[in-house]
């Protein structure tokens, strides 16, 4: 094949859509690709895969590669981890993303371990730029900066893969934007003979039934968010948060020490380890502002902080701060914003 060390995305297909998490890392790597100067490619692999590219295309992708099979759904690991590894030993990507999801958390070690490349979990940045080796004092140039959390949050780590391609590196849902390049855009359609990538032994196992349970909680996409920290004290005070997000028309979210204290259920988890959202509004209620916590709500358009510590660092990146305690400061807006909607 021509296309050689390319940036390419590994796509998720479910229900005849593209995952959102797939088009938010096609969005950031069609910027990634241009700053490299080299193509945007992506790969898909499943049944029923007809038309797939409409879908693909408008973000920017240059080349889409196809493998269509009956055998490739439901995901299972050894034939979408085959497929990954021969058909990088052919293109040989400089860069390849994926979605933190359950599947890419599968996928991803599988081929980078095969591969003998680096894989950075769980980013939420992804930049171009230079390294200098200090110890060799090799200088390396346009390497991929994988950047996240470490240490409990302590300190944002920069990664680099300086000599092992390719370098791979997984993304949660909604940390990056996603926003189509070009609606006309038009690139290549590669199909792939999947008996070419996949010995039949990876096909030993089968799913014979499959049952996902929908989330019933959809904080992702609500424009706004009543989010409570440990600081809210107990699972009745939470009721407060309940009672201002229904009269606001909002949803409840949650830090990670709220949730493990047993406030909330994990599905309203916010941060690095749950859930990143953008809404129009974020009401922080006795949030401290841990990195984790913040890597999760940061681009809100609008982030009201209300705490009884002055000096929380949430405050640091709040818009409007109210000082007081949930207690006294959650009634007062529940019965404004009550009196004031009608």
């Amino acid at each position: 094949m021509a296309d050689i060390n390319n940036l390419i995305v590994y796509c998720e297909y479910e229900d005849g859509k593209v995952a959102d998490v797939s088009l938010e890392l096609l969005t950031k790597g069609r910027t990634l690709a241009t700053r490299l100067g080299v193509k945007l490619e992506a790969v898909v692999a499943g049944d029923k895969l007809e038309g797939i590219e409409t879908q693909i295309f408008p973000y920017g992708v240059d080349t889409v590669y196809k493998v269509e099979d009956a055998r490739l759904y439901p995901y299972t690991s050894l034939p979408h981890s085959s497929i990954l590894i021969n058909l990088f030993k052919e293109i040989k990507p400089q860069v390849c993303l994926m979605g933190a999801t359950c599947i890419g958390r599968d996928l991803g070690p599988r081929v980078s371990s095969c591969l003998h490349s680096g894989l950075t979990a769980d980013c939420t940045s992804l930049e171009i730029g230079d390294h200098k080796d200090v110890r060799s004092g090799k200088e390396y140039t346009d390497l991929l900066y994988q950047i996240r959390p470490a240490f409990g949050g302590n300190i944002v780590a920069t990664i680099v893969n300086p000599d092992c391609r390719p370098q791979m590196a997984t993304v949660r849902e909604g940390v990056m934007k996603k926003e189509i390049f070009d609606a006309n855009y038009k690139g290549e359609v590669v199909n792939l003979d999947c008996d070419k990538y996949v010995d039949p032994a990876s096909y030993v196992v089968k799913i014979i039934d499959r049952h996902i349970e929908k989330s019933a909680v959809n904080i992702k996409n609500s424009p706004i968010i009543v989010a409570g920290g440990y600081g809210v004290g107990s699972k009745e005070n939470f009721d407060l948060l309940f009672e201002l997000a229904s009269t606001l028309g909002g949803e409840v979210g949650a830090s990670r020490a709220a949730v493990d204290a047993g406030f909330v259920e994990h599905d309203r988890q916010i941060g690095q380890t749950g859930v990143t959202v953008r809404p129009k509004l974020y009401i922080a209620c006795g949030i401290s502002g841990q990195i984790q916590h913040i890597a999760g709500m940061q681009e809100s358009s609008i982030i009201i902080s209300i705490n009884n510590d002055p000096n929380a660092p949430i405050n640091t990146i709040a818009d409007y701060v109210i000082t007081g305690n949930i207690e006294d400061v959650l009634p007062k807006l529940i019965k404004y914003y009550k009196k004031n909607s009608k």
